[in-house]
């Protein structure tokens, strides 16, 4: 049986190329660029809360990374530095070799070292801590926001939530859509690009872990805002050819989660620069509402002209059956 160090070395020990000290000692030695500021941020992933049993374990590996990659992004930083603890209720070599192929492959792909972690035994959870820099005074926080800004979100939500109700409750989807919900679901692509790209355009951002409606209302709250969102500018359509009912097009695109998407608000002056970002970064961008008074709350535009108040509730891993 290979012991906890055996396994660190076999699987997740790789050449660092910006870590002055990586995986094998009592701690991890870095070196920030001048100028910078370190963002920090750690998620956890426990089986059957966050991801299915049988979830394909290379998926898992890049998809455990990737959410923490979206974080970075979220602030507008540059992820360098990741921290991988495992707990592990046996020894599985297949499950490893995938999982660390997948986390392995995401860490290469958006330049990030592997530093250190911990293995241990218990019921399968993945923790893993991001490090990321940022130029001093440029990180996009969430309560930068003020009234007149316009609300922006990037790609396409709702995917991640099409895939997990069909995989979870029968949800039917078209085949010619299944594959790319899916993937949405299994290997999230942070928006690293795009966020760096909105420094100095962006007043507020998060991402879209627990869905628009409730990231939204972090936003709101922390910058105190309202907002006013129109459902003719909400990026439905490719959901609708997706599943074919246009109000479960719509509960996606507002209530589901898992999309990983940059979810930002910018004054409207900016509108132009942001779609120029978003053009380099090559991540479509959606205008979707404009911030308001406190005192008006969330609402919509219906396409029809009406207005209607809406919930600001996301997932809560407290509150949630699922």
């Amino acid at each position: 049986m290979p012991s906890e160090f055996d396994l660190i070395h076999r699987y997740f020990q790789w050449p660092v190329t910006h870590t002055d000290l990586g995986g094998g000692d009592d701690a991890a030695l870095i070196t920030p660029a001048p100028g910078h500021q370190l963002a920090v941020s750690a998620d956890m992933l426990v089986e059957g809360r966050h991801f299915f049993e049988n979830a394909e374990p290379e998926a898992l590996g890049w998809k455990s990374l990737a959410v923490n990659l979206s974080d970075i992004a979220a602030m507008g930083g540059v992820p360098r530095w990741a921290f991988l603890s495992l707990a592990l209720p046996a020894v599985d070599s297949a499950w490893l070799d995938g999982f660390a192929r997948g986390f392995r492959a995401c860490a290469s792909t958006f330049g990030v070292d592997l530093a250190g972690g911990d293995t241990t035994r218990g019921p399968l959870t993945i923790n893993v801590t991001i490090m990321g820099e940022v130029p001093t005074g440029m990180a996009i926080t969430r309560g930068g926001a003020q009234a007149g800004d316009e609300v922006w979100v990037s790609g396409q939500p709702g995917r991640a939530a099409l895939a997990l109700w069909h995989l979870r409750d029968g949800t039917a989807l078209y085949p010619t859509m299944r594959d790319d919900c899916m993937a949405a679901l299994h290997r999230p692509q942070p928006r690293t690009g795009l966020g760096m790209g909105l420094r100095g355009l962006a007043s507020a951002m998060l991402d879209v872990s627990d869905g628009l409606l409730g990231d939204l209302g972090h936003i709101l709250a922390s910058s105190g805002v309202g907002v006013r969102l129109r459902e003719a500018g909400l990026p439905t359509a490719l959901l609708l050819t997706a599943c074919g009912d246009a109000g479960l097009a719509h509960k996606a695109c507002l209530t589901g989660g898992d999309d990983y998407e940059l979810l930002f608000t910018a004054p409207a002056a900016h509108h132009d620069a942001v779609e120029a970002a978003a053009h380099t970064a090559g991540v479509p961008v959606h205008a979707i509402g404009t911030l308001v008074s406190s005192n008006d709350g969330c609402c919509i535009q219906r396409i029809s002209g009406r207005m209607e108040t809406l919930e600001m509730r996301g997932f809560d891993h407290f509150t949630s059956d699922h």
